[in-house]
């Protein structure tokens, strides 16, 4: 090959790769409106470089504007990078990263709450254009709409009801959640036999013997009543959970084998593995909740439970998530052993699996280093106030914020009250807390602390001190109940 050929090749390499980056449109403080109010449809991604969790979707985030740019209608994916563009992230109260929102036609809608992986975002994304349920009026529409990859809900409504207005008012507001569709086909109807009526159809694929390939909903117009079926039936007995799909399977307690499921390249051994999962699901009647998964899509997953050497077997590897915490199966797959494995976990049983340091030998600073193994005996049973900040050792605001919770923890340290800090990259995060960003922090009062409040406040010491003076169950010893520093004579 020629040098200029060569040449050509490695411009048309880096023209791709740069073409590639330009799907994701860059946005500042004085062109984000005007560019939004161009799309019908946006997602925006709100970032700071820094940031692991950032670099991390970034090439996911690419991928999916790839894809979706060609829909029609298309869906615009943006970014903006709030250690630049400072204005905009502010007026959107961004203060974790990455934060991903919705916006139609240059007007917020919600936040994005999905998946964060290419494919669950173009699912996410797609499911909110056009309309909330796909009208299907011919027998060909309804064929072509069940014999969908994925379950589907239809409902069946010949006239106007209750029931209908509320699958309606169910559709527009879990359409991000699941496919919609609607008949209102007098042939349709008649040959499905189904009218004012609400059904979930089951993808053929997953059709098998241990349950129905449709689940009709049975109950009243509430529309809590019909997301709770749709929640519990839209997978029947054993779904196939994906990164597109995960938000779908919230309820607990869930078992999730992993293993090879392809049933494009290999539909024999997906089938194989999971019906031997369905016939433990089956005597358990949703007490609790089964799935597989993919182990090459949830590897990382599968390390969160502490089963990474297991990532190689050829039989499925099995975990459980409860409220309880996460549970891994250490015996070697078969339906006796899940079932043990299940009882065991109800029962009360299964050992646990928490992610943890090791307990640091000192504490010679002033802000407390908990870890996992030891957050409930210096947390939730110290019997004090606690201030408690989870962390990523990346993260650019906490790196700033560390000075100011150190000087914090200095001059509360004679007080009833714990300053204290987590890695939460290297450390489970315990209920009832939820960390969806860096840092988060929460109070949790001494008489409850079940039940702790996330704290939304400046982070100024001052700000800190000025919250806790006021939250502090018995008082501050050296500061006022609005934050100021007590004087001699009131100490």
């Amino acid at each position: 090959m020629s040098a200029f050929h060569l040449l050509l090749l490695f411009a048309s390499i880096i023209l791709c790769s740069v073409a590639d980056a330009d799907v994701v449109a860059t946005l500042k403080d004085d062109d984000f409106d005007s560019i939004l109010e161009e799309h019908e449809l946006a997602l925006v991604k709100f970032f700071a470089p820094w940031c692991g969790h950032c670099k991390r979707l970034k090439p996911e985030f690419e991928k999916a504007a790839k894809k979706l740019r060609g829909d029609d209608p298309p869906v615009f994916l943006a970014e903006v990078d709030c250690t630049d563009v400072k204005e905009t992230c502010k007026r959107f109260d961004v203060s974790g990263y990455p934060t991903m929102k919705i916006f139609r036609n240059g007007v917020f809608e919600k936040d994005y709450d999905g998946p964060r992986e290419a494919e669950g975002i173009v699912s996410h994304m797609r499911a909110l254009t056009g309309p909330s349920s796909k009208p299907l009026n011919t027998m060909e529409e309804f064929k072509a709409f069940t014999s969908s990859d994925e379950s589907v809900v239809i409902g069946f409504f010949e006239a106007d009801s209750k029931l209908k207005d509320s699958y309606e008012k169910v559709t527009n507001t879990e359409r991000d959640r699941f496919r919609f569709g609607t008949v209102t086909n007098k042939d349709i109807i008649a040959a499905e036999g189904f009218n004012d009526d609400i059904i979930v159809y089951v993808p053929k694929k997953l059709h098998n013997k241990f349950e129905e390939n449709k689940f009709q909903y049975v109950g009243n117009y509430d529309t809590d009543k019909i997301k709770e079926f749709l929640v519990k039936e839209s997978n029947g007995l054993c779904g196939v959970r994906t990164a597109g799909n995960s938000y779908q399977f919230e309820e607990l307690p869930l078992f999730v084998a992993y293993y090879k499921v392809d049933y494009e390249l290999n539909a024999k051994g997906s089938h194989y593995w999971r019906n031997r999962v369905l016939r433990v699901a089956k005597k358990f009647k949703r007490n609790a909740h089964f799935a597989v998964s993919n182990k090459d899509d949830f590897t990382q997953e599968i390390k969160e439970f502490g089963l990474e050497d297991r990532i190689g077997s050829d039989t499925p590897i099995v975990a459980a998530l409860t409220k309880d915490g996460k549970f891994p199966m250490n015996m070697e797959f078969s339906s006796e052993n899940l079932e043990k494995f299940v009882n065991d976990v109800l029962a009360g049983k299964a050992q646990s699996y928490l992610k943890s340091e090791p307990e640091p030998e000192s504490q010679a600073g002033p802000v407390k280093v908990i870890v996992a193994k030891t957050f409930k005996k210096e947390i939730m049973e110290s019997g004090k106030d606690v201030l408690m900040e989870f962390y990523a050792p990346w993260c650019g605001h906490c790196k700033e914020l560390a000075p100011k919770y150190d000087e914090l923890g200095e001059k509360l340290a004679k007080e009833d009250v714990i300053i204290a800090k987590m890695d939460a990259t290297a450390n489970d995060i315990p209920t009832p807390f939820s960390v969806k960003g860096y840092p988060t922090l929460y109070w949790v009062p001494k008489s409850d602390p079940q039940h702790p409040v996330l704290y939304t406040g400046a982070r100024e010491v001052k700000d800190f001190i000025k919250f806790i003076a006021e939250h502090a169950t018995d008082g501050l010893k050296g500061y006022t109940k609005e934050g100021k520093k007590k004087k001699k004579s009131e100490l």
